[in-house]
């Protein structure tokens, strides 16, 4: 639609990297700042483990069960008021708190069965969101009593949300500057990888303007196939242009000799019937012509990405006509076609080229005709080549004699009715897709043997 946008390969390129980027940029950061909350949360219930194992190892209870806590805490905070680290020790008849818990709402007086140990935060509280470790135990005071007590060391969670957000600042803007880098980065790489496309719309344009004649810098390996084939095409309009403007040269010139003659005729005082017969002979000329030229115009030639035609097909519609022509002669015509052979183009350059072949050794053999196609492949990313052979066990062809013979309007003999065409139409559609003709002796049958070769393609 006109109002969809089109966006560049570059711009496609650089989106989903950008994309990618985010995400694993993204994906990451949130790994880290798990990771480090993780962490940071692991050292603070280590921290106040350590603390509420201290306090245990130096507190003391008298017999009748009151709680002697240390004088030096293991943390000086301890000892300085809404310092934000607490504890509270709890026996069964006594409770005792450090200093820093005076004056504040704290849940710190839990009691834990001996043995149990909890870890519990952020817990909100008055004074503001703490993490709790709890631990407790069963102590001997005499041989016949033990006193269940409870230690709790509490801290608040405004140094863990500072070391947090301060790591995460970090984090951020370590992340968004390689980002950044990276982006950059991907742009340079991708102007770079996509340099060659970039060269080659180049080399497009130059040749479309007529100021190159085909696609000749150097190109990555992956573009060898698209530049090949592109060249292919070029090369093949060109000559398809060429042929053209040719054929129309040579009707215009052909013609221009008989057209002469009619308007001689018609202009001489001669009598009507003689007038008649001169101006029928130079109409039925004037046929041949344009049917030949007809014919040369219809050879389209070599194509990169055409069709393939079944070969078989066509050279049994061949030989069922031929028959028919020279029933007299009572020949065989025998096949041998690989099964998976196809002719890459027009269906009429196919019959008007197995039909010239096959009708010549038709016209020269005795008794016997072969026709053998088969395959070849020299790379596995090109098309498969092909080999065709047209034998008979005429009187065959003289090396010498060979290049005379493929000339236009040359007959082998002039006794043999035939406008001497036939070879010379066969070699320009060869020509015109570009495959190689060769005139040999029959091994087989004895005569003449034209094999044709068409290499293989892109």
């Amino acid at each position: 639609m006109s109002g969809t946008r089109t966006y560049s390969l570059q711009a496609r390129q650089l989106l989903a990297a950008s994309l990618g980027l985010v995400a694993f940029l993204g994906l990451t950061g949130y790994a880290l700042d798990r990771a480090f909350v993780e962490a940071a949360d692991s050292t603070m219930r280590q921290r106040l483990q350590n603390y509420a194992w201290a306090y245990l190892r130096s507190t003391e209870l008298s017999r009748n069960g009151k709680i002697i806590a240390p004088e030096t805490p293991p943390d000086a905070r301890l000892a300085r008021v809404g310092s934000g680290l607490y504890a509270a020790i709890l026996a069964d008849d006594d409770r005792w708190q450090s200093e820093s818990a005076l004056g504040r709402d704290l849940p710190l007086d839990d009691v834990l069965r001996p043995g149990e140990e909890r870890y519990e935060g952020p817990i909100d509280t008055p004074t503001g969101a703490i993490y709790r470790q709890s631990m407790g135990m069963a102590w001997e005071v005499s041989d016949i009593k033990d006193v269940n007590v409870t230690v709790h060391v509490a801290e608040s969670s405004a140094a863990l949300d500072k070391q947090v957000a301060a790591f995460r600042r970090t984090l951020w803007v370590y992340l968004g500057a390689a980002g950044g880098l990276l982006l950059a980065l991907q742009i340079g790489l991708l102007r770079w990888s996509l340099s060659p496309l970039r060269k080659l719309v180049a080399d497009m344009v130059q040749v479309t303007l007529a100021r190159k004649e085909r696609l000749d810098g150097r190109y990555p390996q992956e573009l060898d196939v698209l530049t090949g084939s592109l060249n292919e095409l070029i090369e093949v309009g060109r000559d398809q242009i060429t042929r053209t403007r040719n054929v129309l040269g040579d009707l215009a010139h052909s013609l221009k000799t008989p057209l002469a003659v009619v308007r001689s005729e018609l202009d001489s005082e001669h009598d009507s019937q003689t007038v008649r017969t001169a101006v029928e002979e130079q109409v039925a000329r004037m046929n041949q012509i344009v049917a030949y030229q007809l014919s040369r115009a219809a050879a389209t030639g070599h194509q990169t990405f055409a069709a393939p035609v079944p070969i078989a097909a066509c050279a049994e519609e061949i030989v069922q006509s031929l028959e028919k022509v020279y029933a007299s002669k009572n020949i065989l015509c025998e096949f041998e076609i690989d099964d998976a052979a196809n002719f890459y183009g027009e269906r009429g350059d196919l019959m008007e080229l197995l039909g010239n072949l096959l009708e010549n050794a038709f016209k020269w053999a005795k008794h016997r005709v072969l026709l053998t196609v088969s395959i070849h492949t020299s790379a596995p990313q090109r098309r498969a080549g092909l080999l065709i052979k047209v034998e008979d066990d005429g009187p065959g062809i003289a090396p010498e004699n060979v290049e005379r013979l493929l000339q236009r309007g040359v007959r082998g003999d002039e006794r043999v009715h035939g406008h001497g065409i036939g070879l010379a139409i066969v070699l320009d559609l060869i020509h015109a897709y570009r495959g190689q003709l060769e005139v040999e002796r029959s091994n087989d049958l004895g005569g003449a043997c034209f094999v044709v070769r068409f290499n293989p393609a892109v």
